[in-house]
Parts: structure tokens; C-alpha cells; sequence
């Protein structure tokens, strides 16, 4: 089976560089164009479903997709929701990275958190969705660290639009593309 993560579109939010989070912001009118750009991209391609985090953000980003391939919108997982940045929600990214440079933000959830919730929804879509290829639009920071451990490296940031590609092969994770450039890297 291979999947497809997809950030979803850019919001005001992104525009301006502050942290969202669990924030419940929609997509701006560049976010729905790139929206339409990852479509356009994955057309012709093997997708037979389309998920998403349950915020709006992700939510019509899906959905955008899901009209442009002509696949039935599937649910939102909860599981595959932002990063919670607690206090920080609101305020620039820059600035907290500058002070808090290992992204350990006080009273945020914790990156190994997003991982586990990262690992947990991608689990839950491939038993929803087995022999199914599968489109998960969701959200930039467990985006990032899910592949990084589904890698075993790090990668890089995870931009508005992109798409980044990875398969299942039994139990074993591979690692295709981050932001629609080649990685393979196998993780267990």
C-alpha cells in the first residue's frame, strides 16, 4: 500500500508565521490553490481514499482534493490532529524556535507524543483501509516527525501543499519522498 501525506494549505496563519496548533484556522485563498496544485499532482495516480485531521484546515484541503480526484471525502482522525503548542498558539514560530531551539516548548505536547499519535492514525488507515492507497492530509509537525521516525532520520521542514509519499510492505514502513523529492529510507 502506499500513502500520500499532504499538508494542508496555507492559512493566514502560516502567511504571518505564527504557530497554530490545535487552533481551528482556515485555509486562505493561497491555501486553496495549492490545495488544488497537490490535486493536480496526484491525479492519474493510484489513490482510491482520502483522510484527513479533523480540523478545517486539513479538513478542506481534503476535500478540495477529494472533488478535484473524484474520491469520496473519508473521516477525520483525530489522531492526526497539530501538535498542541498550549501557551504559544497565536504567536511567532521564529521566536519561540530562537528561544526554545530543541522545540520543547513549555506547556506544549511533546514530540514524542506526536509521534505516537502520528504512528497510531497511520496504524488505524491501514486497518480502515486495507489494499487501499490512501491520501492523509493533515498538518506540518506530524508530518515531519512520523516520517522522521518512520525514516530513522530527520527530515526536513514540511511545506503548505507538499506531498510527501511512503509505502507499507508488510510491517515495514518505507520512506519515499519528503516534499515531492526522492528519500528512500526503510524503518522497522
Amino acid at each position: 500500500m502506499t500513502y500520500a501525506f499532504i499538508r494542508h494549505g496555507q492559512t493566514n496563519w502560516n502567511r504571518d508565521g505564527l504557530f497554530q496548533g490545535s487552533s481551528d484556522i482556515p485555509l486562505n485563498d493561497t491555501g486553496r490553490a495549492q490545495a488544488l496544485e497537490a490535486a493536480s499532482t496526484l491525479r492519474g495516480g493510484p489513490w482510491t481514499a482520502i483522510v484527513s485531521s479533523e480540523l478545517q484546515r486539513a479538513r478542506e484541503t481534503a476535500q478540495i482534493i477529494a472533488n478535484e480526484l473524484g474520491i469520496d471525502l473519508g473521516p477525520g482522525y483525530p489522531e492526526l490532529a497539530e501538535r498542541d503548542y498550549g501557551p504559544l498558539e497565536g504567536t511567532s514560530s521564529a521566536a519561540a524556535i530562537e528561544k526554545w531551539p530543541s522545540r520543547e516548548y513549555p506547556g506544549a505536547e511533546s514530540i514524542p507524543s506526536v509521534v505516537e499519535r502520528g504512528r497510531a492514525g497511520l496504524a488505524r488507515i491501514a486497518h480502515d483501509y486495507p489494499d487501499q492507497d490512501v491520501v492523509i492530509v493533515c498538518h506540518g509537525t506530524i508530518i515531519r516527525y512520523t516520517l522522521a521516525a518512520l525514516a530513522g532520520r530527520p527530515v526536513d521542514g514540511i511545506l503548505n501543499g507538499s506531498i510527501s509519499t511512503f509505502r507499507l510492505d508488510g510491517e515495514r514502513w518505507d520512506v519515499l519522498t519528503v516534499n515531492g523529492e526522492q528519500l528512500i529510507a526503510v524503518a522497522d
